[in-house]
């Protein structure tokens, strides 16, 4: 089978910065082959030989907490969060491919504004209709119908108590949502003091669980109260966001299903806020000092998760109108500032494992022989400055299954 070559590379494998220069064969959507410390792929007959002229060669990033139709991008700046129908498929889908072009091959759903457009845009995107990144799609957020802080859209039987619960759970995974999230506690951000208040009793959130297991669908959950990370480990809850305000018993539960969980702080959104320059009709005062104690709990808080083992990712709630989709791998940046992380370790947290969060820890997410080819050929050295990736012109090649949406022969065109 004819392949790609490149060759000329540094390769950052998913887990650290292989020796020398080397060079990756590509067959259909598959790496076949990694040579390192200076040894050559030499071309079959029909191969496709690209020059990597010392750039680093790297697996695609994952966002670990994609809001694909949170409306704001680089490209777009939207000042509420509401959208006609017909305006919120459209950017939704727009989205997609801005992640994909800044060089995120794969994202995991933390929620959408609608039911079933995640999922809907999913097909279009695994057929080859739309640019985009893989995707674990979610339905809406689920939280009680009492609560309208965020008000992320309407959901059809829409009830309280676990077997209300159940049923939202069921349905979303009839449409096709593969993640399922709830909002187990409120948000300071939006409305001071909601961080603390639980939005959900144990027993419904504990239905929900049995009911993903029956549905085979993963659970994820807004967690910032103490006692809602405790209620989400106990409930079975696959992804925790945030888990700002975890305490020592909390720390513990959470080292104890440090293999089967995962865990994104998002910081990003924690940033955004405390740069945002507002208008002056918006008052961002409350939510800048929510942003600035969270900041300073998670300094504490991340680091501890990294020394108990735990699989925390980057993923940082983009999509905000000051905080737009596009800018998501300024996350890793935050990480080695505020957290501690080498550009190395960050850069794994965003590959490797992602590739696990994404159920294919198996296959993707590492420059391997066997893995798929989602792969990143960047302008410069990652693993020095981790910064060089939220340029999107430094990614001179995107492939994703092994066909580039962005090819290097074509990366100097359009403004690209």
């Amino acid at each position: 089978m004819a392949g790609i070559i490149i060759n000329n590379v540094r390769i950052f494998d998913g887990a650290q910065l292989r020796t020398g220069i080397g060079a990756v064969r590509v067959e259909g959507n598959r790496i076949s082959e990694v040579a390192d410390s200076g040894r050559r792929i030499e071309p079959q007959a029909g191969d496709r030989v690209i020059d990597g002229q010392g750039g680093t060669l790297m697996p695609g990033l994952v966002e670990a907490h994609a809001h694909l139709s949170w409306p704001s991008s680089v490209e777009r700046f939207v000042p509420g969060m509401a959208l006609p129908p017909e305006d919120l498929v459209l950017t939704t889908a727009r989205n997609a491919r801005i992640l994909l072009d800044h060089g995120f091959t794969s994202a995991y759903s933390a929620g959408s504004l609608s039911k079933s457009v995640e999922v809907v845009l999913n097909t279009f995107i695994t057929s080859g209709g739309m640019p985009g990144p893989r995707l674990v799609a979610s339905s809406i957020e689920r939280s009680p119908p009492t609560i309208d802080e965020l008000d992320p859209g309407q959901v059809a039987d829409h009830g309280t108590g676990p077997q209300a619960v159940r049923e939202f759970v069921k349905q979303c995974a009839s449409i096709g949502a593969k993640s399922v999230k709830f909002l187990l506690s409120g948000e300071d951000a939006l409305m001071p003091g909601a961080s603390q208040q639980l939005l959900y009793t144990q027993e419904e959130a504990s239905a929900a669980g049995e009911q993903a297991r029956e549905s085979g669908v993963w659970l994820a959950c807004h967690a910032q109260a103490n006692e809602a990370v405790k209620m989400g480990l106990r409930a079975g809850f696959r992804v925790l966001y945030h888990c700002t305000y975890a305490d020592s018993e909390a720390l513990d539960m959470l080292e104890a299903k440090r293999d089967d969980i995962f865990i994104a702080p998002a910081v990003g959104i924690i940033q955004a806020t405390l740069d945002a320059n507002p208008p002056p009709h918006f008052d961002m005062t409350h939510m800048k000092t929510s942003a600035a104690e969270v900041l300073a709990l998670q300094k504490k808080l991340v680091p501890e998760l990294k020394r108990r083992g735990l699989k925390v990712l980057p993923g940082g709630d983009y999509g905000f109108p000051f905080n737009p989709n596009g800018r998501n791998a300024r996350d890793l940046e935050l990480f080695v500032e505020h957290f501690g992380y080498s550009p190395e370790e960050v850069l794994s947290a965003a590959t490797l494992l992602g590739g696990e969060l994404m159920g294919m820890g198996d296959e993707l997410g590492q420059v391997k022989p066997g893995f798929l080819a989602d792969l990143l050929l960047v302008d410069g050295d990652p693993v020095a400055d981790v910064r060089v990736l939220q340029d999107r012109k430094r990614l001179r090649a995107i492939m994703k299954d092994g066909r580039f949406h962005k090819d290097p022969a074509l990366a100097g065109l359009a403004g690209a």
